[in-house]
């Protein structure tokens, strides 16, 4: 049975939803995402906002070590979305600054880096969410 993410208001404004920590579920997120800003008219970002959570959900289940993770989209701000995916472990994402051109994997946060404002990790005492901001283009 597929899991489906249903956005839920969860502050100001922002969606979570709680996903199987597996790399399947990046087509979810990208779904999710993609529906929190359609609601917010957010479209023009949706390409970017995709590949950024596609790299964070990617790393999270590939590195976390509970069933599930959770995906956040918030707005930080009238100018700012903030895609972030929370998991249960404690190692610090790096990001690969070598340029061995036969690596496959280990370059998804070269790309959320080239993409975002900014991001960064918040620790909490079980976990931490790994996160991403975007700028709203035009913000009104």
């Amino acid at each position: 049975m597929p899991v489906t993410a249903t956005p839920r208001p969860t502050g100001h404004p922002g969606y979570s939803e709680t996903l199987p920590r597996k790399p399947q579920s990046a087509l979810l997120a990208r779904r999710f995402v993609r529906t929190a800003l359609a609601a917010w008219g957010l479209e023009e970002l949706v390409d970017d906002a995709s590949l950024i959570i596609t790299e964070l959900v990617s790393n999270a289940a590939n590195h976390s070590r509970l069933p599930s993770i959770r995906v956040i989209v918030s707005r930080t701000s009238e100018d700012r979305v903030r895609l972030g995916v929370v998991d249960r472990s404690k190692d610090l994402p790096t990001m690969r600054t070598n340029s061995n051109g036969e690596q496959i994997r280990g370059r998804g946060l070269l790309i959320v880096d080239a993409l975002t404002e900014q991001w960064g990790t918040e620790l909490y005492p079980w976990g931490k969410q790994v996160w991403g901001e975007i700028q709203v283009r035009n913000a009104s």
